[in-house]
């Protein structure tokens, strides 16, 4: 479990990189907006206090990257329990012969004659 939270961090580091260096910069020339310039000034409720906002755009870096790796996550689960299945799955037993069904009809016909007869 430990080595799948080490991977998991460094997937996460990977993916966050990814996001913020390379698809949110593409995203923003397409668009034309930088996203982590995208912010909410709050009002100040004490006329000394430092002005506080809403950093939106690093949401939304952070929401992309979020996404990202739980499909990936999904996707990797998904693979993993579908190589499971097939092999957890026995083989199915072969077909009985035409001899062994006759077999099995005649001994079913002696137990159904031998509770008659105790009857």
């Amino acid at each position: 479990m430990a080595i799948g939270i080490i991977v998991g961090g460094a997937f996460t580091a990977f993916v966050n990189s990814l996001v913020g260096n390379m698809a949110m910069p593409l995203i923003g020339v397409l668009i034309g907006v930088d996203f982590t310039e995208w912010y909410v000034e709050l009002p100040r409720l004490y006329g000394n206090a430092e002005p506080s906002s809403l950093a939106i755009g690093v949401f939304l870096n952070n929401l992309i990257s979020f996404i990202i790796v739980a499909f990936t996550v999904f996707l990797f689960v998904k693979a993993i329990n579908r190589l499971r299945k097939k092999q957890e799955t026995p083989p199915a037993p072969p077909e009985p012969s035409k001899e062994e069904l006759l077999l099995t009809e005649i001994r079913d016909l002696l137990k159904e004659a031998s509770q008659c007869k105790e009857k």
